[in-house]
């Protein structure tokens, strides 16, 4: 009998192609949005995850709290200065500190102007060594920058293509930066970080140099001793500059991550924008309901000859309400599924077109069946929830009124 109901249903529909296609846009916009900005959301929560992944789990990151946009100490209300670097050099448990200065210059070749990020490299070898083994940078041509080295730089692997500056920038080609010139003699190798492809590096007393900078740090990184540690050196050197500052316990201006804690906030930043996400698009799902139950009472006064006929010839009042029902439920369901099939494909094409534009593998698509799963059978259940009432609404026609109408 529910084969009978179905295929009945489903002819009913074909038999009104245009309204039907048009009632279901709604639930295609709701689930499309769903699906592909999900996979999308889940797709860059890996591949960020991957990137702290990669981080040593014997690193602190210790910063100022920041008041705005911008590059790391640029917009903090106090910054971190050689003062805070010697007093965590000298906390328990810190094996070796790094200062890192990360600004953004004005680079000019070719007679091309752009804006990019410049970092520094310590002048002590080894802890210009461990920078770049933290951050796995190699030279794919040339070779990297060494302390001594004053007016060099190395260049990322983005920095040095022709869309940049009009013309490919080669190892011994002359750049100038903030009015300076200085010498390519290497081009890192390409990674998957935006940190290594699109940076400049230089020395960091002739980085202090051109760029005015006096005692201030962007960033310190601090090598535990022992990785098992790690928290609980953490807690040490935020005591130490609390009581440095004058400050009370959950009143710092600084904070001190962990690489899981990095971690952590980003796949926070990153699960509430896919709350976000699914809120809007409940929007267009129920807008799509409003649009089913509306074409279900179209169907109700269309067919009430149809309706009559069919209880004078024996249909129950279940019968009538179970092929309106099913009608509803059809209308939900076909539109979850074609709307799924285009949030994937529109996931696909966004992730491939990012990944094209930064030249990057930076975004990939992560298809949850769960979720295709779930999105379809609450997308049938928005039908059937829509045309519920216009589906009892049916079943309590009386024949004589049915037919008569």
């Amino acid at each position: 009998m529910i084969k009978d109901y179905f295929w009945l249903g489903l002819n009913n529909l074909r038999r009104r192609k245009l309204r039907s296609w048009l009632t279901m846009i709604g639930i295609f916009i709701g689930i499309a949005a769903v699906v592909s900005l999900i996979s999308l959301g889940q797709g860059l929560q890996s591949a960020v995850t991957a990137q702290f992944a990669t981080l040593s789990t014997d690193k602190l990151t210790i910063q100022n709290s920041g008041t705005g946009f911008g590059a790391p100490g640029s917009t903090v209300v106090e910054k971190l200065t050689e003062h805070d670097l010697k007093l965590i050099e000298n906390t328990k448990g810190v094996d070796i500190v790094i200062s890192r200065l990360i600004r953004v210059v004005e680079i000019k070749y070719n007679g091309v102007s752009k804006f990019k990020y410049i970092g520094n490299l310590p002048e002590d070898k080894e802890r210009a060594d461990l920078v770049y083994e933290s951050m796995g940078l190699k030279a794919e041509y040339g070779r990297l920058i060494n302390p001594g080295d004053s007016g060099k730089v190395a260049l990322g692997a983005n920095i040095v293509k022709k869309e940049e500056f009009d013309k490919e920038i080669k190892v011994g080609k002359t750049i100038n930066i903030q009015g300076r010139d200085f010498e390519v003699v290497g081009i890192l190798e390409k990674g998957s970080s935006f940190q290594t492809n699109d940076v400049v590096l230089m020395m960091e007393d002739y980085m202090k140099e051109i760029l005015n900078i006096g005692d201030e740090i962007d960033l310190i990184i601090a090598q535990v001793e022992e990785p098992d540690e790690i928290n609980t050196v953490a807690d040490s050197i935020e005591e130490v500059l609390r009581k440095d500052r004058n400050l009370e316990k959950g009143k710092e201006d600084f904070s001190v991550q962990t690489p899981l804690e990095s971690i952590g906030t980003v796949n926070s930043i990153l699960s509430s924008v896919n709350v976000v996400v699914v809120g809007i698009a409940m929007i267009s799902l129920i807008v799509g309901g409003i649009g089913i139950a509306n074409t279900m009472y179209t169907s109700v006064l269309e067919r009430k000859n149809e309706i009559g006929t069919m209880k004078a010839i024996g249909a129950r009042n279940s019968d009538v309400l179970m092929i309106f029902l099913i009608e509803s439920g059809l209308l939900g369901l076909t539109g979850g599924i074609v709307g799924a099939l285009i949030g994937i494909g529109l996931s696909f094409i966004v992730a491939s077109s990012a990944n094209n534009i930064f030249g990057i593998q930076i975004i990939s698509v992560q298809i949850s069946y769960p979720l295709l799963i779930s999105s379809i059978m609450f997308s049938f259940l928005i039908g059937i929830l829509s045309g519920l009432i216009p589906s009892i609404q049916a079943s309590k026609l009386r024949p004589v009124d049915a037919l008569r109408g």
